[in-house]
């Protein structure tokens, strides 16, 4: 006969299994963090950021000035072995013709000066429902200013403090610019050494351009330009790397 059981049946309880469980889990996460951040803040990084850009970007300055001097000694050394080496005598020629193609001289000329600004909002905050893209300087901004003085006749090119040669990259990364190496951030300042009115007008005749003067007009974007009269460039100091060479025949 079957029986029946009156009252609560009891049934045995999770607890016991599962909080160990729990407990191995939670240490297993634990040990993978210390591993991750080698026993350290895990946003530690991220913090440091600014101060890891302004190293390195001190570090690039250090090395570029001893490139300019190891490039002294070479130039020296090569000026003495040439009164006496005709083959030394024919490379100093070639690569006389081709320095200034190159940014390797000083250059001195009538210049034109491009300012471009991000957008001075009050209280530094963006209006409800703007883009915030919409009210700073971008990469392409600035190479579309590069772009229109090399096409309007500029013999030399300054981008902040440094010389633009044909192997130099614009970058930008968040609201800062990157160039050889050095980071900077706004305003940017773009120099061209050539005739005044050839320059000022390729940059009203380029379309890039106009349309950053039209976002100056609506976001109040900055975009300056100046005739600043005579300036002088120094030579570009940095390494020219091709990236395609043909063997001479």
């Amino acid at each position: 006969m079957v029986g029946t059981h009156a009252g609560r049946v009891e049934r045995p309880s999770p607890w016991p299994w599962l909080v160990p469980v729990a407990a191995l889990v939670a240490g297993a996460l634990f040990a993978s963090s210390v591993r991750a951040s080698h026993g350290e803040d895990l946003r530690a990084d991220y913090a440091r950021l600014p101060d890891l850009i302004r190293e390195q970007t001190q570090t690039n300055a250090e090395r570029a000035a001893e490139v300019d001097r190891l490039r002294a000694q070479v130039d020296d050394a090569t000026a003495a072995l040439a009164p006496g080496d005709l083959t030394t005598q024919r490379l100093e020629r070639q690569a006389a013709e081709i320095s200034a193609l190159a940014g390797r001289t000083e250059v001195r000329g009538p210049a034109l000066e491009v300012t471009l600004t991000d957008a001075q909002l009050p209280g530094g905050e963006v209006p409800a429902g703007a883009d915030p893209d919409d009210y700073v300087i971008h990469q392409q901004d600035v190479q579309a200013v590069v772009n229109a003085l090399w096409a309007g006749g500029a013999e030399a090119m300054m981008l902040q403090d440094q010389r633009v040669v044909s192997t130099s990259a614009v970058r930008c990364v968040g609201n800062t610019l990157i160039l050889q190496g050095r980071v900077y951030s706004p305003p940017y300042v773009v120099t061209a050494i050539g005739d005044p009115t050839a320059l000022q007008a390729s940059l009203e005749a380029d379309d890039d351009v106009d349309l950053i003067r039209q976002y100056a007009v609506a976001f109040g974007l900055g975009y300056d330009v100046e005739d600043v009269g005579e300036q002088t460039f120094p030579a570009y100091s940095g390494t020219i790397t091709p990236e395609h060479a043909e063997v001479a025949r």
